[in-house]
């Protein structure tokens, strides 16, 4: 029995999470209601329901529907449905998944369609495609986040499999089967499946038999899991060796996946230690590269060497609050012009390589200071080099 089909929601009132867009009063929900939603791309994790929404939101707009995706789209194929609904008075939902993988190409096709609300064009991706779009398609669209589903909703999901299947299921390997699904309704639905192949009455042992280890986050315990990546954190940013070896086996034991803590811990590498020891980064990305390859057992022993490394490294978060500091600036109206001399103006910039590794001149149209740099670790050096570059400009130490 296929769920992920069978419990594909027909209208908003079925749908299932994303209530952050979806709410009777939300303005996302009363554009599509009002048939006045424009040029939209959803970015989430797996499972979630970008496609299930664009399917929705074609029905609730009286849209015909073309699903595609971007790595397999061929421009003849979406120029002969922009051509068929030429003269039409309701025009076309073309949807595209993984729309971060759009070509220039792609888009400059969809552009002028955009443009002319030829077709109304959705978009989805796993990861934020906001980079990958040339400005022109972001300057004409709308970009919405959705949600990994909670676990009360992925019961409810749960509930409607029910309703469709007789099977009975233990209360302990039903919080396991949600839990360990890390949001990802299609990931539980698919499970499930496998499961009542099995037996139409579920256990924990069966559960756990396919699926031994969380996708993403999982606990035991309600909440549990985000009060321990936290803890682990923490500890390691409070340098407390001890603490962070536990909270990392409590992690491991509690089924949580070996990626999610060494995406963590890459994340932790930059912004609790930073400059202060930049080769912190360099182990924690190798730690996200191995443990996808291994796997546990084994990858305990590599993220309990990266929590190790961070916890005892000098600690700076330098790197974070100035990207924070030069994104607020950003997003309150400090938008300057590019200097011509590192623009347009080749004769008038300054190589610095020709003049000994470094040479004042204008790289901004005013001048505004984001970071502050401190004297942890290796920072302290790389401080001292800065200041002797821009108050001696005598090259590098």
């Amino acid at each position: 029995m296929d769920f992920a089909h069978l419990l594909r929601p027909q209208n908003l009132q079925e749908f299932v999470g994303q209530t952050h867009l979806l709410s009777p009063q939300s303005p996302f929900r009363i554009l599509v209601e009002k048939e006045a939603l424009s040029h939209s791309f959803f970015y989430g994790p797996a499972g979630v329901g970008k496609t299930s929404l664009a399917r929705v939101i074609a029905k609730e707009m009286d849209r015909d529907f073309y699903e595609f995706n971007a790595t397999s789209l061929k421009i003849e194929d979406l120029r002969k449905i922009f051509k068929q609904y030429q003269n039409a008075l309701i025009k076309p939902l073309v949807f595209i998944d993984e729309v971060h993988r759009l070509s220039k190409n792609q888009q400059e096709v969809l552009l002028p369609v955009m443009e002319k609300n030829e077709a109304l064009i959705l978009g989805a991706s796993t990861s934020n495609p906001y980079y990958s779009l040339t400005s022109a398609i972001r300057s004409r669209s709308m970009l919405f986040e959705l949600k990994p589903l909670s676990d009360d909703e992925l019961e409810q999901l749960l509930q409607k499999a029910k309703e469709k299947t007789d099977f009975s299921i233990d209360d302990d390997a039903k919080n396991y089967l949600i839990k360990s699904s890390g949001g990802d309704a299609r990931a539980m639905l698919k499970l499930l499946e496998s499961v009542l192949h099995v037996n139409s009455h579920i256990t924990l042992e069966t559960v756990r038999s396919l699926r031994p280890n969380a996708l993403n986050r999982g606990s035991s315990e309600a909440d549990v899991h985000y009060d321990l990546i936290s803890a682990l954190i923490k500890s390691i940013r409070g340098s407390d060796l001890d603490a962070s070896i536990y909270y990392l086996a409590r992690l491991i034991e509690g089924g949580e996946s070996a990626d999610f803590i060494a995406r963590r811990l890459v994340i932790l590498a930059s912004e609790d230690i930073g400059l202060a020891n930049p080769n912190a980064l360099n182990l924690a990305t190798s730690t996200l590269t191995a443990v996808s390859s291994i796997g546990f057992p084994e990858a305990r022993i590599i993220l309990s060497e990266c929590v190790l490394y961070l916890a005892s490294s000098p600690k700076s978060n330098t790197a974070y609050k100035a990207i924070n500091a030069a994104q607020k600036a950003i997003k309150e109206g400090l938008l300057m012009d590019i200097p011509k001399n590192i623009v347009h103006d080749k004769e008038n910039y300054l190589y610095p390589h020709d003049f000994g590794g470094y040479i004042k001149q204008q790289y901004l149209e005013k001048e505004i200071s984001f970071v502050k740099l401190k004297e942890n670790g290796y920072e302290k050096k790389i401080k001292e080099w800065y200041n002797k570059l821009l108050y001696h400009n005598k090259g590098f130490l």
